[in-house]
């Protein structure tokens, strides 16, 4: 008989001893030493405070039960200590005989069992990888004694070992296929990865664990960098609340030696002060919570890759590694888009030039002072949106408004449809509607930042946005969309794009898509266009002041173009359409 044999026998009897002690002379509830031993009718034996709190616990169904058999009795059975087994114990524990260590407890539903354990398995010490078994303490020996498995790669227990064998030809997978980015067995590499480059499995876990520490060393100099932001976004705050605190006290002085009619007006600033105050705080603050919560999640990321670095599982690893490695895209740090410490400086300069004024210029003073406090800003506008994820946070209902829609256009679907008919529809008279031209305008003006798309087909299509004061009479310049100041248009055609402004137009070489995405930010005086596929590409970027509401709105220059808008948070169910038929 080898060696291997032996010892493995022996410890087979050493584990029946081991069991057969536990069997008897162990409760099963709490797995010691049996203290108080009592035998219940089904002739098992538990410590007494164990089954009597087991029974406690079944006393509301007033049937009470075996844990080991199941079998139940009724009534509760009286319980009596057993002085023979009681006796036992007391001279097994004089002999040295105590409870089974905490590593040799039987494995539960969260712990790795021993391979090798027949019947109750105890939880295992260790995990072969050469083997691809787990052991306990006592099956694990052999491994230490014999010189058979002294190159065999002992770890901590794993339940994932099955990830190690190649599905298709049984074997363990020790090569990395460079081609493929996968792990395979030495059958694979002489068959369907056949010439592809490929390594050893620690080869390969050598190279990215030096990718590991690059990446764990950007998540680091990213945290310090959020660390800073952070604390520059404190200073902002208590710059804000000092600043407006004192365009207030400014203000409240000044107000206080004029007229009823200036104590008014002196209230209504205070009051927009202290509202923008507020909002820019807030704003402040909400960044604030934004890099922390960043800041948190990338030292999750960074514990993560720690942990992984530490593991001896080549597969685990390098299966693992690619999901963690990648970092999301970062927000644009806040301290490069703060502005120089002026806040509302200009509301008291406003004030004071105010207040030397008679009470009927004040009256015409007052929207400058209202403005001046609506402008505060201390964090400059935010940066665009990068995915349509993100964009998709801006999106915006649109309706289309059927005083503004030329008769020939039939509208229908809660007016979120419009087909362009070959007669006149029966409309009544209205100053809003284009008389003309083939267009509508939305219901709704747009301000702040929006979001909206539309899918086009057939020969063209004008997508656009106007104030709402554009010209309807007349085939001038001065009604169709982009051929005036009033409106700026995005014309698309099969072949090409074309940005239309102030009948200006710039040509935009790029391969149409079949949805234009549309992104307002009214405040910054941003308009830009996309084309929408897997990703986002800007077509054409306006950077202008504007000076009212933005109205969407279409123009369908012939019978075989239609368009479709979306513009809901769900864009799948909520659409609407224009089309053109005959």
């Amino acid at each position: 008989m080898k060696l291997s044999d032996t010892l493995l026998l022996r410890s087979e009897m050493a584990q029946q001893g081991i069991q057969l002690y536990q069997e008897n002379f162990c409760c099963s509830i709490c797995l010691d030493l049996l203290k108080d031993p009592v035998t219940i009718p089904c002739g098992h034996n538990y410590c007494m405070s164990c089954i009597k709190g087991h029974w406690d616990e079944e006393d509301q169904r007033k049937i009470y039960s075996c844990p080991q058999c199941r079998k139940t009795f009724t009534p509760r059975p009286d319980l009596v200590k057993n002085t023979m087994f009681a006796n036992l114990v007391e001279e097994l524990k004089k002999t040295g005989l105590q409870a089974a260590p905490p590593d040799r407890c039987y494995a539960g539903p969260g712990d790795v069992a021993c391979d090798v354990c027949t019947g109750r398995k105890l939880k295992a010490l260790k995990s072969c990888l050469v083997c691809l078994a787990s052991y306990c303490e006592q099956h694990l020996q052999p491994h230490y004694e014999s010189s058979t498995f002294e190159k065999h790669k002992l770890v901590d227990p794993s339940k994932k070992l099955q990830e190690n064998i190649c599905s298709r030809h049984d074997e363990v997978m020790k090569i990395f296929c460079r081609t493929d980015q996968q792990c395979i067995c030495y059958l694979c590499s002489m068959d369907e990865h056949k010439g592809h480059d490929t390594v050893s499995a620690a080869a390969e876990r050598t190279e990215r664990q030096k990718e590991l520490g690059v990446s764990r060393q950007k998540i680091q100099e990213r945290i310090q960098d959020r660390e800073k932001d952070v604390k520059v976004l404190q200073q902002e705050v208590k710059a804000i609340n000092l600043s407006a605190d004192k365009a207030v006290e400014h203000s409240e002085n000044n107000f206080t030696e004029l007229v009823r009619l200036i104590e008014k007006r002196s209230s209504d600033v205070k009051e927009q002060i202290r509202s923008r105050q507020k909002a820019e705080a807030s704003r402040a603050e909400e960044l604030q919570e934004k890099l922390k919560q960043e800041i948190a999640e990338l030292r999750r990321k960074d514990a993560e890759l720690e942990q992984l670095s530490h593991t001896e599982d080549h597969t685990h690893f390098l299966q693992t590694y690619p999901s963690l490695s990648s970092l999301s895209e970062s927000t644009d740090s806040p301290s490069t888009n703060i502005r120089p410490l002026h806040y509302f400086e200009d509301v008291t300069a406003a004030v004071s030039e105010a207040r030397d004024k008679l009470q009927g210029i004040l009256t015409e003073e007052w929207p400058k002072i209202s403005l001046t406090v609506t402008e505060v800003d201390v964090l400059l506008p935010q940066p665009e949106p990068k995915t349509r994820a993100e964009f998709l946070q801006y999106s915006h209902q649109i309706t289309l408004d059927p005083n503004t829609a030329n008769t020939r256009l039939s509208l229908s679907e809660e007016n979120r449809k419009a087909t362009l008919m070959g007669a006149e529809q029966l409309y009544s008279s209205h100053p809003d509607r284009f008389i003309e031209w083939w267009q509508v305008l939305s219901r709704e003006g747009l301000a702040g930042r929006c979001y909206w798309e539309v899918e086009w087909s057939g020969r063209g299509v004008s997508v656009a946005v106007a104030y709402r004061d554009i010209s309807r009479t007349g085939k001038t310049d001065e009604c169709q969309f982009g051929c005036n100041d009033k409106s700026w248009a995005l014309d698309c055609y099969k072949d090409r794009y074309e940005f239309k402004h102030n009948n200006i137009t710039t040509p935009i070489p790029v391969p149409p898509s079949s949805r234009v995405g549309v992104y307002l930010d009214h405040r910054a005086g941003i308009l830009s266009f996309y084309s929408v596929s897997e990703t986002m590409t800007l077509l054409h970027r306006v950077q202008t002041t504007f000076t009212q509401p933005l109205y969407p709105g279409f123009w369908l220059p012939n019978r075989q173009s239609s368009l479709r808008m979306s513009s809901s948070l769900c864009f799948a169910s909520d659409t609407a359409a224009v089309t053109s038929s005959k």
